[in-house]
């Protein structure tokens, strides 16, 4: 009953217009060429997005009215800025103050009079707001890249992101990961105006440096995707505006006369890059190694396209040199290096949050009669498994030689990943390596997923015209990624999280809300209806039924960490079980 009045004295006649108004306001940013019944729906879904945000607003102003965890850095912070003191700094602040900029600023437009804890946390509501908007205008670009269109499905991926569990917790507290998202975001909306038919101007040029430095702004990793992952994708298209006359192969040639070939195509433009659902992994070599040569051959047009993410990277490179670091305050504790365990963690974290979508690759697995097929074309590709054993091999080699376990991991009991380690990979040695296995598997389901799930009904293998195929060697989905995108986007995750000692879920957002940008549809109706499991999908409608169970899943799990959050709180005691800390209130939380 308690959380009911503070939610309903939250959700009054004002805040319910506010709500309204900034609903109607983020429409705005919608395509012009959404029609007005579309326009509607996402109007009702952005408040009723606003409503559940606020309502968790309200609870934690009720039940943790003073400032929680790092709100206690932040919080001061903002405040001082919102006296004018711009040059006080608090050392112990790691991230830039973005942030704190962004606060004053919205204090200024909406005439707050002071920056209380509230108004400051509600700069996370309007910036969900937004996440989810720019994000389904970025979902819907990637679709017209693909010549696809479904603002009804690109509207729901948007609402999913903003619900994801780890953005929605902290849209009621002051921290930085959605409003670093969102300026992220805002930024690869630009790159996907970047990567048309015609080359963008100087004016986007310039504009493209100011939204990257933004990002920077909010936080210094975000340059492994603002500079990484979006310059590496403008250099790719730079390179695919090369349009080489088609030349066919040689016969009778010798190995070198092959490698020379093949070099002398890759120079003029001719770059091997298909959709990642036909792709074998030495796809990906020359993948990379056909994008490097081409690169290498035609410097001018790709530095012509990406000069904006190298003036970021320089700059960005000038504020480590004067700053003696990346990290600004607390360096002590933060300090940058290999950690490569960290791309074993992330796979099972895709597969937990991201369920829903691996359906399709967990029915593919289960459908028996398939399993020939796939046998009988994995042993086609004499060396896939031994690429299997090698890739278990290094995962066994990095959890032996590369486990790392921040110390704030095991004195902080506040975080689900103090457990999580507790239970797992501190419990036994034995463990720690059976895990591997289960890496393994996510890894693949999420790969699989990415690469676009065939149809579970395929039972034929494919067609001999057709050189390169993926393990379940079926025809991929016409908008599954290109493989240089995939390799990319991995190879942004992997700098964005090796170089972090601490394993923390927020690390993972932008990684897995890329991902999730990118994963391509799923029709059932497109398959066969006697395939096990996919009646009751079919009878959900629309055009990916996996959305509705993403939303659910979501909605279930934030459901559980805002409980946590404020209804089971506890209190640090010492060793002789007197209350320590203070006295302060400890609460679980991501």
């Amino acid at each position: 009953m308690e959380s009911l009045k503070a939610i309903r004295g939250a959700l009054n006649i004002r805040e319910l217009l506010a709500g309204a108004g900034s609903s109607a306001l983020v429409l705005q940013f919608l395509p012009a060429e959404v029609g007005d019944d579309t326009r509607r729906i996402v109007l009702r879904g952005l408040f009723v997005l606003f409503l559940a945000i606020r309502s968790w607003l309200a609870l934690v102003e009720h039940y943790v009215p003073e400032p929680y965890l790092d709100e206690f850095f932040h919080i001061p912070q903002a405040q001082t800025y919102c006296e004018g003191r711009f040059w006080d700094w608090d050392d112990k602040i790691t991230t830039p103050p973005g942030l704190y900029l962004l606060s004053v600023a919205t204090h200024q437009l909406f005439m707050f009079t002071t920056c209380s804890t509230l108004s400051l946390r509600s700069t996370n509501l309007l910036a969900t707001l937004l996440t989810a908007m720019v994000a389904t205008r970025c979902h819907m670009a990637i679709q017209a890249q693909h010549g696809q269109r479904s603002h009804g499905q690109s509207l729901h991926t948007g609402l999913n992101i903003a619900l994801f569990p780890v953005i929605f917790f902290f849209s009621a507290l002051y921290y930085t990961d959605v409003v670093s998202t969102l300026a992220v975001l805002i930024a690869y909306e630009n790159h996907l105006t970047r990567v048309g038919e015609q080359r963008p101007g100087i004016l986007n040029d310039v504009w493209t440096v100011v939204l990257g430095l933004a990002a920077l702004l909010m936080r210094q990793t975000n340059v492994f995707w603002v500079v990484v992952y979006m310059g590496g994708l403008e250099a790719v298209h730079a390179l695919r505006q090369l349009r080489p006359a088609p030349v066919e192969v040689p016969k009778n040639m010798s190995l070198v006369e092959h490698v020379r070939f093949y070099l002398w195509r890759d120079s003029v433009g001719e770059r091997h890059d298909p959709p990642l659902g036909e792709a074998w992994p030495e796809d990906w070599l020359f993948c990379t190694v056909s994008i490097g040569v081409a690169a290498l051959f035609n410097p001018g047009r790709v530095l012509r396209q990406i000069w904006p993410h190298i003036t970021i990277l320089s700059l960005f490179a000038g504020f480590v040199a004067w700053n003696g670091g990346v990290v600004l305050g607390d360096k002590s504790n933060h300090v940058a290096t290999i950690h490569l365990a960290q791309m074993l963690y992330i796979w099972p974290f895709f597969a937990f949050f991201s369920a829903p979508l691996l359906i399709p690759s967990l029915l593919s697995l289960l459908n028996l009669p398939r399993t020939k097929t796939l046998a009988t074309q994995m042993t086609k590709k004499i060396y896939y498994i031994p690429y299997i054993l090698v890739t278990l091999g290094v995962s066994v080699a990095i959890v032996k030689y590369n486990t790392i376990i921040h110390p704030f991991t095991l004195a902080d009991n506040r975080h689900y990943m103090f457990y999580i380690f507790r239970y797992t990979i501190l419990r036994s040695i034995p463990l720690r390596y059976a895990l591997v296995a289960a890496y393994t598997l996510a890894r693949w389901l999420v790969w699989d997923t990415l690469s676009g799930s065939p149809s579970p009904s395929t039972n034929q293998p494919p067609p001999t015209t057709t050189p390169k195929y993926k393990p379940n060697a079926t025809p991929s989905p016409a908008n599954s990624p290109n493989t240089s995108t995939a390799l990319l986007w991995l190879l942004a995750t992997t700098l964005s999280l090796v170089t972090a000692p601490l394993v923390e879920p927020r690390y993972f957002i932008l990684p897995w809300v890329f991902w999730r940008l990118l994963v391509p549809a799923w029709r059932p109706s497109d398959y066969d209806s006697n395939f096990t499991g996919l009646k009751w999908l079919r009878r959900m409608g629309g055009t990916d039924p996996r959305l509705v169970l993403e939303s659910v899943w979501f909605l279930m799990i934030n459901a559980g960490t805002m409980y946590m959050f404020l209804f089971r709180p506890f209190y640090w005691r010492d060793a002789e079980g007197n209350v320590a800390d203070g006295g302060r209130v400890q609460r679980f939380m991501w």
